[in-house]
């Protein structure tokens, strides 16, 4: 299951957006910038911003996600948000001894596809490690050959293996990553993955980080969510039907 964690986020975001909304509409100068910004002026500069469609501002505060038990699937999606910052656990460096690995619920609810699932899984985790061992002696061979160190060779040699072992390891193997966004990446984020419409997974984390992040900026993200939060909905045929249901659920997330 996807555990989310809110790491970090810029101090006092919602303040420093609107010292940099006050910079645009006023001849402020950097040193008043926050003078008399209280929190009535804050939130109603934040107000007029969303009523604008002014996200310019928005751009100066960033929010920092710690995201585990999620599959390299959901990696090849998250990753297309360019507006981002990603470290990422690599399958270059790091062995997978004990190899973990999402489950989709439509395939754990029915136990004839569950059990082929869990096989495919043991399958692909058994060539793994099979691959890494014959690659791994091919090459201890080669670097004792050249005069290295049996610890030196045996190290050098695992890490080369994994590198093209883990070619057959599934999309559905575990990962974990941290993820830095500013708020204006994390808008469009939200629209995007937070949908119906949007894979299952990346839904789930999408919707998570939105809850982390409403909870230190609520006025900031007090709109954000799938497109028919803010208006009508943007999927055209391919609505799901429930707009409903979906602004009341993240209004009150």
């Amino acid at each position: 299951m996807a555990t989310v964690t809110l790491l970090s986020h810029s101090p006092n975001p919602e303040l420093y957006i609107a010292a940099a909304a006050r910079l645009c509409y006023s001849n402020s100068d950097i040193s008043t910038l926050l003078d008399n910004l209280t929190p009535e002026k804050t939130e109603a500069f934040l107000q007029k911003l969303t009523d604008m469609g002014h996200q310019s501002p928005i751009e100066h505060v960033t929010f920092t996600f710690g995201i585990e038990g999620v599959s390299r699937s959901l990696l090849a999606q998250i990753t297309r948000h360019r507006i981002a910052s990603f470290s990422v656990q690599s399958q270059r460096y790091v062995v997978e001894t004990d190899m973990k690995y999402v489950t989709p619920p439509e395939i754990a609810a029915i136990p004839e596809a569950a059990q082929r699932y869990q096989q495919a899984m043991a399958d692909a985790e058994q060539a793994y490690h099979q691959l890494t061992d014959i690659l791994m002696a091919k090459h201890m061979e080669t670097m004792l050959a050249s005069g290295m160190t049996e610890k030196a060779a045996r190290s050098a040699a695992e890490k080369k293996a994994i590198e093209d072992a883990r070619f057959v390891l599934p999309n559905a193997c575990e990962t974990k990553m941290i993820v830095t966004m500013n708020a204006r990446s994390l808008y469009n984020f939200f629209h995007l993955r937070c949908c119906n419409r949007a894979q299952w997974e990346i839904r789930e984390v999408a919707t998570e980080m939105l809850r982390l992040v409403k909870q230190v900026s609520p006025t900031l993200f007090r709109n954000c969510g799938p497109g028919c939060v803010s208006g009508p909905c943007p999927e055209g045929k391919m609505c799901c039907g429930k707009a409903a249901q979906v602004r009341e659920y993240f209004q009150n997330l």
